[in-house]
């Protein structure tokens, strides 16, 4: 299937690594352009890799998204370099690990920041350029976490729903601007991200990285977790003019592990 993003430009928030690098890599197989940001030197090396791989032009950006004038300054930055902007990925590093009595308010505000006011802002500097796109699509980056309540996931279980509601939102208010607005649920995928998550575990129970590893992979309907490149197929098409009908979807990447019916 041509998914007819050849020349169309995208934009990746948090793509030095895991699923916001998987995800620009395809973007730029598809023949899109790409440009991708994150806090640390890493965003040069993943550039360099996802140019070498694909013969994309990609730009490399480095910002923190929970600064708003590093938000305008990429998303400025895009524009200037590949004369517009189509499609906005936001993403960020998930916000930690631990339960309601582990958690301090100073880390829930830091977290807030992160997650959902993140999205917000590159969001609200995106839109007059995506308004101009014939082919404009939103995917925000959430987690299964908003359907079914993970252990020792307080503050992703809590702010990653608003992320949905601000998502859904807006599949309402821009469609009139034809722009779509979409979110990923992804679950259990091997990242980098996953390795932490699976680091507090074993500081909460004592197991074995292996045991850990091996109990997650048993609560996988299809056996295993995901892969970042799997994600990366889903997200990539949802953004692409082929999917042009979609607006407003929530949709599950998890190998089914999501129990509930809607």
């Amino acid at each position: 299937m041509d998914l007819q993003l050849k020349g169309k430009v995208a934009l990746v928030t948090a793509a030095s690594k895991g699923l916001g690098k998987a995800t620009a890599r395809q973007f730029a197989r598809e023949g899109a352009k790409v440009a991708i940001c994150a806090r640390s030197e890493l965003i040069e090396k993943a550039a360099a890799e996802i140019e070498t791989e694909t013969g994309a032009e990609v730009l490399a950006l480095r910002a923190d998204v929970t600064r708003q004038e590093d938000i305008e300054r990429i998303i400025n930055a895009t524009v200037e370099k590949f004369g517009g902007l189509d499609i906005l990925v936001t993403n960020a590093g998930g916000p930690p690990a631990g339960t309601f009595n582990d958690t301090d308010l100073a880390t829930w505000e830091t977290s807030f920041n992160l997650t959902l006011l993140s999205a917000v802002r590159l969001i609200k500097y995106a839109q007059p350029h995506l308004q101009k796109s014939s082919a404009a699509a939103i995917l925000t980056i959430t987690s299964t976490t908003t359907k079914q309540p993970a252990q020792n996931m307080v503050l992703s279980n809590s702010i990653r729903l608003a992320v949905i509601g601000l998502t859904k939102t807006l599949s309402q208010e821009l469609g009139s601007e034809q722009i779509r607005v979409n979110s990923i649920l992804p679950g259990w995928t091997y990242t980098e991200r996953v390795d932490e998550i699976i680091t507090a575990r074993i500081a909460k129970t004592g197991n074995t990285k292996e045991a850990e590893i091996a109990s997650v992979n048993a609560a996988v309907p299809l056996g295993r977790m995901g892969t970042p490149e799997e994600f990366a197929n889903v997200a990539v098409f949802l953004c692409s003019p082929a999917a042009s009908f979609v607006n407003g979807v929530m949709l599950q990447v998890d190998g089914g592990i999501t129990q509930g019916t809607f």
